[in-house]
């Protein structure tokens, strides 16, 4: 695992669509998958202004969910697929043909799941997977004590996770119980996992998942097992790490050919 700490989320959201660059120079089809909240914006928005300056055509870029809520409608602005639609597939020029995500609204969640998994393989696996990080350090829905072999699923909510994700709705009682999230096993299987977490609240999940135990109750720790997996924190999230001027001498050291 590499620790990257950047000074603010700018920095950080600059560094990673560099290299989500690179990639799509080097393979303009590849496969990305995406995570939604506040914390990957600065990502997005860095990319599509290349997009928009002309120093990078992702117009071939295919995109993926990596999770959705369980029961809103398709075109609810809130359900994922609209807010990767907005934030992500329409600011890249990208054709919402390619865009791949696991159905919230249907009445067969297992089969949906089922389908979302097969549909990853099937286009050849996640080339480069972007994640957040929960307070209680969850990836995607998978809560505390989910299993480190699991598949796409149902998820029940935490009600932490369900305050934290209140602030895009108009109440706490609109959020849903429920989603579909791409379960720890899946995630491993993308060929390279970028993780960035800004600002002190989620210092401590990023201490606990880059320097604690891999461990079912801290999902993120998982990211230790991946062969290629890169933390990018800001100053405020790395605070509580012990190793963080190691960290940053490595990567002061580290030889451009490597890359992100």
């Amino acid at each position: 695992m590499e620790v990257v700490i950047v000074p603010d989320a700018t920095a950080g959201g600059r560094l990673i669509a560099d290299a989500l660059a690179a990639l799509v120079r080097r393979k303009p089809d590849a496969l990305l998958g995406v995570a939604t909240g506040s914390t990957p914006l600065p990502i997005y928005e860095a990319l599509a202004a290349q997009v928009a300056s002309g120093a990078v055509d992702a117009s071939r870029l295919r995109v993926c969910q990596l999770d959705e809520y369980v029961g809103l409608p398709a075109g609810h602005p809130e359900s994922y697929r609209s807010v990767v639609l907005r934030e992500v597939v329409e600011p890249l020029g990208i054709d919402k043909g390619s865009f791949l995500g696991p159905d919230g609204s249907t009445d067969d969640i297992p089969a949906a799941c089922a389908a979302y998994d097969e549909a990853l393989r099937a286009a050849g696996g996640v080339d480069l997977q972007i994640l957040g990080i929960g307070t209680d350090g969850h990836i995607g829905f998978n809560e505390p004590c989910s299993s480190l072999a699991s598949r796409t699923r149902i998820k029940t909510l935490t009600q932490q996770t369900r305050e934290d994700n209140a602030r895009f709705f108009d109440s706490l009682d609109e959020v849903p119980h429920h989603v579909i999230t791409q379960g720890i096993g899946t995630i491993l299987e993308a060929r390279h996992l970028v993780l960035l977490a800004t600002g002190a609240g989620k210092a401590h999940a990023v201490a606990q998942a880059v320097e604690g135990p891999v461990a079912a109750v801290v999902p993120a720790s998982a990211l230790q097992l991946h062969p290629h997996a890169t933390v990018v924190v800001d100053e405020a999230a790395a605070s509580e790490l012990k190793l963080a001027d190691y960290f940053r001498a490595t990567y002061a050291a580290k030889p451009e050919w490597q890359g992100l």
